[in-house]
């Protein structure tokens, strides 16, 4: 099959069928004054839910979409949708940025201009990149897992896509949430291939599955741990449904887009430095766009894979092995759990770190030019 284009296309028998779904929203009660305290502020749900019923216009964000070259390949049996945009200096280095959840690839929208064009926001011409955006497997235009253990396979399959696919003999790789782990899992499986790897944040699996016994463990990398384990008790009982019995879940979610908004946009305002205000972060219109994507392809219960299958024993066959190609980091401080340096230089050879002044979990959304700043900086001396 090989590399072939793609265009992003939605029926507008989907875009209908939605409105329709939009308009006979029944409505959860709520006790007085509750907010967003016990999750998604109802006040705030049904303001998005009727911007997104008689405003939001899906063929203008399509188009927007389709400004850049998207691409489909046939990768181990999968199609990978991705986009690919050469770089304009005089000798790209080629990048692969890997998203999370509950994004797509529409997080690295804004970042894609500052990298493969540097020099016309305020960068030089020589620290360009050929930068390519694919969906994970299960998300977005690339098809969905038909089987047990992809999730585990993924660093694999972007390696051949590089360089089987798309000719480079080597690589930088960058991303964060569920991304991140993917471009660890490529630094452990591939190094021959990669120059560095840059990152937002230490891939969750390092604190998941570090073992019981923290005895030498430094007194920051302590309280780092207790942080962490007081913001799972807080804050991730999604993780842990969606974990143990994601498709129960799926079932509702899939069912009603009221219910898939409320699901995805609490998370963008509490993971974001918004301070409470989501849309200080991020228009109706970029935080719709995203969920319209999970909608239409009906992909929520395959993304809920990649908090599932490592729960259940599909691992990548490295996950343990130190990362000894270069790595440089860039910490936004209102990020789930920032972990500390120390903890970090246990699974990698850390050439950089940064702490950012500002900025979340979707640094690439919410600070593109502070990250792609970085990531320029971080790969001068690699290339």
């Amino acid at each position: 099959m090989g590399v072939q284009t793609f265009k992003v296309k939605i029926s507008q028998e989907v875009l209908d069928d939605l409105r329709e779904r939009l308009v006979r929203t029944r409505w959860a009660d709520e006790l007085p004054n509750a907010g967003w305290d016990y999750g998604t502020d109802s006040a705030y749900l049904k303001k998005l839910v009727k911007y997104w019923q008689d405003k939001f216009d899906w063929r203008a964000q399509e188009e927007f979409i389709n400004g850049f070259k998207h691409f489909r390949s046939d990768v181990n049996g999968l199609n990978i949708h991705f986009i690919h945009e050469r770089g304009k200096g005089p000798n790209p280095l080629p990048i692969i940025l890997t998203h999370g959840w509950p994004d797509s690839f529409v997080r690295m929208l804004k970042i894609i201009p500052l990298l493969i064009n540097p020099e016309a926001h305020g960068g030089e011409a020589e620290n360009s990149f050929d930068v390519v955006v694919p969906s994970l497997p299960g998300y977005g235009f690339s098809d969905r897992p038909t089987e047990p253990g992809v999730t585990a396979h993924v660093a694999d399959l972007w390696a051949k896509l590089m360089t089987e696919e798309l000719g480079y003999e080597r690589f930088a790789a960058a991303g964060g949430d569920m991304g991140s782990g993917v471009t660890q899992e490529l630094a452990q499986s591939h190094a021959d291939s990669l120059v560095g790897i840059h990152l937002t944040d230490v891939p969750w699996q390092n604190f998941f599955f570090y073992g019981e016994d923290h005895s030498d463990l430094s007194e920051t990398e302590k309280k780092y741990f207790a942080a962490g384990q007081k913001w799972m008790m807080e804050e991730g009982a999604y993780a842990m449904i969606q974990s143990t019995k994601p498709q129960t879940l799926a079932h509702g979610l899939n069912d009603s887009p009221a219910g898939l908004a409320a699901w995805i946009v609490e998370k963008f305002r509490a993971w974001s430095d918004c301070g409470g205000d989501v849309e200080s972060r991020f228009t109706k219109d970029e935080l719709l766009t995203n969920i319209t994507i999970y909608w239409a392809t009906g992909t929520l219960n395959s993304s809920f894979l990649y908090y599932y299958e490592p729960s259940h024993g599909h691992v990548p066959k490295d996950f343990k092995k130190r990362v000894e190609v270069p790595t440089g980091f860039a910490m936004f401080p209102k990020d789930l759990t920032p972990a500390p340096r120390e903890f970090a230089e246990r699974f990698f050879n850390v050439a950089r770190w940064t702490k950012m002044p500002r900025g979340g979990h979707f640094a690439a959304m919410e600070e593109p030019e502070l990250l792609a700043e970085d990531i320029r900086t971080f790969f001068r001396p690699l290339r």
